[in-house]
């Protein structure tokens, strides 16, 4: 049996009402609802549902009910697990959801250990102790990117809070850092793109580093300045609403997570201004007021994550302060294989796709595994600022094998966040391009090439069609009204869904759709989307939710 020495302070973000679900029996994880009245389920319907179980990353919701029955709850959670588990092997025992699990473990150590019967304090500390020295021999065989992360980090809490592993505190560290540089690249993205992962990351390397300083060890200037870089481009991918863009798998992140991470961040390298790149990780942002353009400006992360990459290559998302109003569909993975692969083509998301064709194609030999095979091989970023807009040129090649034609796309946001001017053209620029777009036409009796513009809302923006339908009115619960039109075109609306991490079911929504033909080696579409009237930069919402109330399951 070891002994806990001290303890890192509990800096995860629970949520209050999650924690009063599971107290009424409701455990929600992962897409799938669990019920177990008076106990913790260790099994679910899916791999994943279990896994999460099995992390232990329900105990944060408890310990911000933080009362005696959400105590005696984890209690009840933990002696069942390591009664049934808790032997070294079987479920649970992955050197990444160990390391998760240790983490959770140690830093609600007193949560859990307030009122517990000395025996069963006995057992949770010998769990502790098996749990470091697994550890110690498989953290590094851990898989590569956020479970060998995850592994050392948990290893690292073990040396700095057990007794009798000061000695190996410094290997450890070092051993944290070299898990976490080697998933980060040099704007402070990480290879999958997926922008709430490097959320993650982030937050266990901040963990890291303010448990090393809480012990007082000095905090090595590497991982200071690997932290700042992941800062930096985490502001690339936050909106305006301090949620997070929702690309390559990645959602919007737990409530209160990136502003806990960055907060925590300052605290760590107080001197450290803020990186103000426009771009990191393959992403563009614009901002201009209390509004955020966020555009995927590259192409899919084939290599590092093909099955979970979307061909959102030149998508966008829009928030106008706390409010959401350009969205994609999101990740559809909690949702089934069907859901999953939808999610990923490109009429998921808010930019140009051919009819039945996506800018990124999936391997018909791993359809099993939905796997992207190719994409863009060439993606043009140039921005354009003046003095009174943001504005960015950008391009892409996915459609030149099939159509023969780039896709060019310019956004334009004024400095005020009022108007967001588009333009997207496809171009044929070579006489291959240009015979290759003739064989397409040809295929269509010369009718044209159909092709559409399409702009996802989200569930909470109401759209009405306007003026003869050539504009799209959308009324936002702060009460902004944002209006949409296109060179005189004729819109229509059309239904969308919105795949929001921790509901059970999609949320249904509606799309802005152009639905067009390109019958030559150019086509133009000029667009923009602006408030309809003037409103102040602290506008507050009209509806406000309740921050405690229990959410929809």
């Amino acid at each position: 049996m070891s002994v806990l020495v001290s303890q890192p302070e509990p800096r995860m973000v629970g949520q209050y009402a999650r924690g009063k679900q599971m107290l009424a029996g409701n455990f929600l994880v992962a897409g799938e609802l669990i019920e177990a009245q008076g106990a913790v389920p260790f099994a679910g319907r899916t791999a994943a549902a279990t896994e999460a179980m099995h992390g232990f990353g329900w105990l944060d919701h408890l310990a911000a009910v933080g009362d005696r029955e959400a105590r005696a709850l984890a209690q009840a959670g933990l002696r069942d697990w390591i009664a049934r588990f808790g032997k070294g092997k079987g479920p649970g025992w992955a050197p990444g959801l160990v390391g998760r699990r240790i983490i959770r473990w140690i830093a609600h150590a007193i949560f859990l250990m307030q009122g517990m019967e000395e025996h069963d304090q006995r057992q949770f500390l010998h769990a502790l102790a098996l749990h470091a020295a697994y550890l110690e021999r498989r953290a590094g065989k851990a898989a590569s990117g956020l479970p060998r992360i995850e592994a050392q980090v948990g290893l690292l809490y073990a040396t700095l809070s057990l007794e009798g592993m000061s000695d190996r505190i410094a290997a450890s560290h070092d051993a944290v850092l070299a898990a976490a540089r080697a998933q980060i690249t040099e704007d402070g993205g990480i290879a999958t793109r997926n922008p709430e992962e490097l959320l993650q990351a982030f937050e266990l390397l901040a963990w890291a580093i303010q448990a090393m300083a809480d012990h007082g060890h000095q905090i090595s200037a590497q991982a200071v300045e690997l932290l700042d870089r992941m800062a930096g481009a985490l502001r690339v991918v936050r909106h305006a609403d301090g949620a997070l863009a929702r690309f390559h798998g990645g959602g919007r992140g737990r409530d209160g997570a990136l502003t806990a991470a960055l907060v925590l961040r300052d605290a760590i390298n107080p001197a450290q201004t803020m990186s103000n790149a426009d771009m990191a990780m393959g992403f563009v942002r614009l901002s201009g007021g209390r509004s955020s353009v966020i555009v995927d400006a590259a192409a899919p992360p084939l290599k590092a994550a093909p099955a979970r990459a979307h061909a959102s290559t030149l998508a966008f998302e829009l928030t106008s302060n706390r409010r959401p109003l350009i969205v994609s569909f999101g990740d559809g993975s909690e949702f089934g294989a069907e859901w999953h692969r939808a999610s990923r083509a490109t009429a998921s998301h808010s930019t140009l796709a051919f009819e039945g064709y996506s800018s990124s194609r999936f391997a018909t030999q791993h359809q099993a595994r939905l796997e992207l095979a190719d994409g863009p091989r060439h993606v043009g970023v140039e921005f354009r600022h003046a003095p009174y807009s943001r504005a960015v040129r950008l391009s892409h090649d996915g459609y030149l094998p099939s159509h023969g034609l780039e896709h060019l796309r310019y956004l334009d946001l004024s400095s005020d966040g009022c108007v967001l001017i588009g333009e997207d053209s496809l171009i044929a620029t070579s006489k291959r391009s240009m015979a290759r777009f003739d064989e397409v036409m040809a295929r269509t009796g010369g009718a044209g090439v159909p092709f559409a513009l399409r702009f996802h809302l989200h569930p909470e923006a109401e759209p009405s069609l306007d003026m003869n339908a050539t504009a799209v009115s959308v009324l936002l619960r702060s009460g902004e009204i944002w209006v949409f039109r296109a060179d005189g075109l004729h819109l229509a609306l059309a239904p969308s869904v919105y795949l929001e991490k921790g509901r059970l079911k999609p949320r249904p929504s509606q799309q802005i759709v152009l639905s067009l033909r390109a019958t030559g080696y150019t086509s133009q579409i000029n667009w923009s989307l602006s408030k309809a009237q003037d409103t102040p930069l602290a506008i507050r919402d009209t509806v406000q939710a309740d921050p405690f109330a229990v959410p929809e399951l």
